[in-house]
């Protein structure tokens, strides 16, 4: 699993991410405002399950599908959605963004993405935009990311110039994107930028709509 987070692990196989814990309340009011009332929502890379589990709670009229490419986190997400108990919380499913052959072929009303585009390398966001591209159900389909970004009109945190600086010591491949190379690689799929909200500890929700 690609976390740069400390993970505790529960006896069945649950990790709890410490950040996850921080921002589900305010990713929450972000998705509570401006998702569908109801429909179908596809999490790419959800780590632990931590999000997946609380958001399917909240929003009983969305069907929350988890997804991720390690088995770790598999194990992690549908552990927690084993507590959750949500009928609205399906399984996880092994979905790569470098392989297209894990994509689903149904179409979603949403797709979710947080904290992947820095800790992967560039290829993974053009395939998560492919993705997003096909699959996000016509007019209004919702891509939300969550994270870090370099932004050309913005000063950049004195916390996420180190972080990104950590992240391209770790990985030359990983690193925080350019808001507008992520923005323009979604236009390429036919998904516009629609709103820019500021979250805490400098990160930021990034909402796209299939016009």
């Amino acid at each position: 699993m690609q976390t740069l987070d400390p993970l505790n692990p529960r006896p069945d196989c649950a990790l709890i991410s410490p950040a996850a814990q921080r921002n589900v309340g305010a990713i929450l009011n972000v998705l509570r405002a401006h998702a569908p009332a109801k429909g179908t929502v596809l999490e790419i890379a959800s780590g632990t399950g931590q999000h997946a589990a609380a958001f399917a709670a909240v929003l009983p009229a969305l069907r929350w599908t988890p997804s991720d490419p390690s088995a770790e986190a598999r194990a992690s997400i549908d552990a927690w959605r084993d507590q959750a108990e949500a009928a609205n919380l399906a399984a996880s499913i092994p979905l790569d963004c470098l392989d297209e052959t894990t994509w689903p072929a149904a179409s979603f009303d949403v797709v979710f993405c947080a904290n992947m585009t820095h800790i992967s390398p560039w290829s993974a966001t053009e395939g998560l935009m492919r993705l997003a591209g096909g699959i996000l159900r016509a007019p209004g389909g919702l891509l939300a990311l969550y994270g870090p970004y370099i932004e050309v009109d913005v000063p950049l945190a004195p916390s996420n110039a180190a972080f990104d600086a950590d992240l391209k010591g770790r990985n030359p491949a990983w690193g925080l994107r350019d808001r507008d190379a992520v923005v323009a690689q979604a236009r390429s799929e036919g998904l516009t930028l629609t709103l820019r909200v500021e979250m805490p500890a400098n990160n930021l929700m990034l909402l796209f709509r299939r016009m």
